[in-house]
């Protein structure tokens, strides 16, 4: 498929979300399935060995546009699976090729849009990392493409698969918290300022071009290339888009709300002196119809009286809930008279997440035909949330949002950046 007709296939994103149609049960059941691993570093090898670990998959082709990735990844399938998979550099072919079943999509996130549509496009189910964009339409045009072919698209906001996470909302939608009237997702991480790295030359094996592919091209610099990409706003959208999604997606998971309708951000770089150029310390207000939510973070210590450094604090007229990562999640009635209530978090190494649950629940939608508990649509609001606030951030100004319609209400500059222009021969998918 030549990119301008892979384009024009994922046009008309004017659509309503809830009107969106179900997935028909036709897909097999107990099979192998062939999958295509798209961006080998850290955490795409973390998905990919739980992957494996499911055995129900054959690893039959790999892609990174860097060759130290591609050869170590190689090795490590074929030690944990006997799989031998080819080896690409271009998305495109290993889509081409091999004839997949699935793809895991786990490159920066500057190329989530491109790479999810093509395989969609090509009929592959695709576990899908987060945020699922870099700019709110991409996400639009991704769950067109998934609704349009009905495919199933995992999202990987793993923490939906979090036996503590689960068992949280269900104490938050009892009623024991009593009415919620205000949210406050956090990240406190107390990190030094950091000091400049020098541009290089790209290393050997590096196709540094195909890296930033649609983004602004920059000079390669190691800060950036293997893993630091999320504090550059060309590659990403920060600690906002990288923590974020994760804490907004459990809020959007608890309320029946799917939007809010006011965003307003404000930050800066008041600690960092290094190459990045995403804020180190944001704050973002989220106005809904019946709570707000407000988002900080910084490089600081955990706030004075407060046990926790990141999660989720509900507030509500009965007590005060945390939802955390390592610590679980813990309820603080406001009633003395009352005991606090502690659930340990259960996570699976390494880097202490929940991807062996989410995995299994992805091929178990692959197979009964229905959607994910991370599904696209999913993905795409928690994303939105994030985007949003640094859309507020960029502009210096609060925005109304239309949800239903997806637009920024009465500021037509502010519409601008929900989509961006892509270098070179890339198109963006309207």
């Amino acid at each position: 498929m030549k990119r301008r007709q892979f384009v024009k296939s994922t046009a008309n994103a004017s659509f309503a979300i809830s009107a969106l149609p179900l997935l028909s049960a036709t897909f097999k059941k107990n099979k192998t399935y062939r999958l295509g691993l798209i961006g080998s570093g850290w955490w795409g090898m973390n998905i990919l060995r739980e992957a494996i670990y499911s055995k129900v998959v054959k690893v039959v082709g790999i892609c990174d546009v860097d060759e130290r990735a591609l050869k170590k990844v190689g090795t490590e399938v074929e030690t944990l699976s006997a799989d031998q998979p080819k080896q690409y550099k271009d998305f495109r072919e290993l889509i081409d090729k091999e004839e997949l079943d699935i793809v895991i999509v786990a490159t920066p996130d500057h190329w989530h849009a491109l790479n999810a549509i093509y395989a969609i496009q090509n009929g592959c189910h695709v576990f899908l990392e987060k945020p699922i964009g870099h700019t709110i339409n991409e996400g639009r045009a991704i769950l067109k493409a998934a609704r349009d072919r009905q495919v199933v698209v995992q999202v990987d906001t793993h923490r939906r698969a979090s036996a503590h996470n689960i068992s949280a909302m269900d104490f938050l939608k009892s009623g024991k918290v009593g009415k919620i009237s205000s949210v406050k997702c956090f990240v406190n991480n107390n990190q030094g300022a950091g000091s400049k790295t020098p541009n290089e030359k790209p290393p050997a094996g590096l196709d540094w071009d195909m890296w930033c592919g649609p983004a602004p091209y920059t000079p390669f610099n190691p800060r950036i290339h293997p893993k630091g990409f999320r504090n550059f706003l060309d590659y990403a959208n920060g600690t906002l888009g990288d923590w974020g999604i994760h804490w907004f997606d459990q809020v959007l998971w608890w309320t029946e709300e799917r939007y809010p309708k006011t965003v307003f951000s404000s930050g800066g770089r008041y600690v960092k002196e290094d190459n990045t150029d995403a804020p180190d310390t944001q704050y973002a207000l989220y106005e809904f119809e019946s709570f707000n939510l407000h988002w900080e973070h910084k490089l600081t210590a955990k706030n004075v009286n407060e046990e926790h450094n990141i999660g989720c604090y509900f507030y509500g007229t009965e007590g005060t809930l945390h939802l955390g990562w390592r610590d679980g999640w813990t309820f603080y009635p406001s009633k003395k008279s009352q005991s606090k209530i502690k659930v340990d978090a259960q996570l699976n190494a390494p880097n202490l997440q929940n991807i062996k649950e989410l995995w299994a629940d992805f091929i178990q939608a692959i197979e009964m035909g229905r959607r994910p508990i991370c599904d696209i649509e999913d993905g795409h609001l928690a994303s939105n949330v994030s985007l949003l606030g640094m859309l507020s951030y960029k502009l210096g100004r609060s925005i109304e949002w239309d949800g239903k319609n997806e637009e920024i209400l009465n500021d037509p500059e502010a519409n601008k950046l929900l989509h961006r222009d892509y270098r070179g021969e890339w198109e963006y998918p309207e």
